[in-house]
């Protein structure tokens, strides 16, 4: 009863779907150094002990139902956060439900670690998805709050134009879009083909099916927001510029993020589960 009830608070902390309705609001109403801080190290903080707990009580003892009904709720979380990403009229909820999507892979760890080769590059991609979103959500969060300053609105549709007059703060929010797609050569990348392999190795091959379907939607969500801000509104610069510290920030994050692909096996072999060349990218 106490480990289901710690796993039950953890997973409320991690704002696995369905526990995820504190998340967007949360994230909707902070400012945006502190959606980085809640996006980037308090979910992360919680899914870590709940995967810990998961491992040091023995992965074995859980059953493979279990498993896999852990795989179901994160499945559920890429698609329903993803979805909902996609209907938002605010920029800041277009980027907290995009959260939700992108915790929902962290719980592929509990179906596709079940022993063998392909647990080991569940772990791998999993720890690396963790951080490779950590900074690319960071960023995200950093860059969305230069735009909406600089526009003077929360909207989307508010963004036309943007692109001309604010490119550097875009391009970082580009970046960081990069790695939460998927894209190579971003972290994001390696992690997903990482979990790719170990669906794989591992005959689940439903879990391939989710990766495509959660890199394709969040392709469409983070487009939407590109094709906003690259209508033209007037050829007259009326937008507020935040200070160059501000711009610097998200950009020096996503290009880590973008980096982390380039440099996977060192964040791995500090976190004491070392990179494995064979069924690497």
């Amino acid at each position: 009863l106490v480990i289901l009830l710690a796993a039950a608070g953890l997973a409320l902390k991690t704002a696995l779907f369905p526990l995820h309705f504190w998340l967007p609001p949360a994230h909707g109403i902070a400012r945006s150094p502190v959606s980085a801080l809640l996006s980037a190290l308090v979910v992360k903080a919680s899914f870590y002990i709940f995967a810990r707990l998961w491992w040091g009580l023995g992965e074995g003892a859980y059953g493979w139902w279990l498993a896999q009904a852990l795989g179901a709720l994160g499945a559920g979380g890429v698609l329903v956060g993803g979805w909902l990403a996609l209907r938002q009229a605010r920029l800041k909820m277009v980027v907290a439900y995009s959260s939700v999507a992108q915790i929902g892979y962290l719980f592929l760890l509990f179906p596709l670690s079940q022993g063998g080769e392909a647990a080991e590059l569940a772990r791998q991609g999993v720890m690396l998805h963790l951080l490779s979103h950590a900074l690319a959500k960071a960023a995200m969060f950093l860059a969305a709050g230069n735009l909406i300053l600089a526009v003077g609105s929360h909207r989307v549709d508010a963004l036309a134009g943007v692109s001309r007059f604010l490119p550097f703060s875009l391009f970082s929010f580009g970046l960081a879009a990069v790695s939460l797609m998927g894209l190579p050569p971003s972290g994001g990348f390696v992690a997903k083909w990482l979990l790719l392999q170990a669906s794989i190795q591992s005959g689940q091959w439903w879990w391939i099916l989710l990766l495509v379907a959660g890199g394709l939607l969040s392709a469409l969500y983070l487009f939407r927001i590109f094709r906003a801000s690259f209508l033209e509104k007037g050829g007259e610069d009326t937008f507020y510029h935040p200070s160059r510290g501000l711009e610097v920030i998200p950009m020096v994050l996503a290009l880590m993020a973008i980096g982390l692909g380039f440099a996977a096996e060192w964040p791995l072999a500090v976190l004491a589960l070392p990179f494995s060349g064979e069924g690497g990218p």
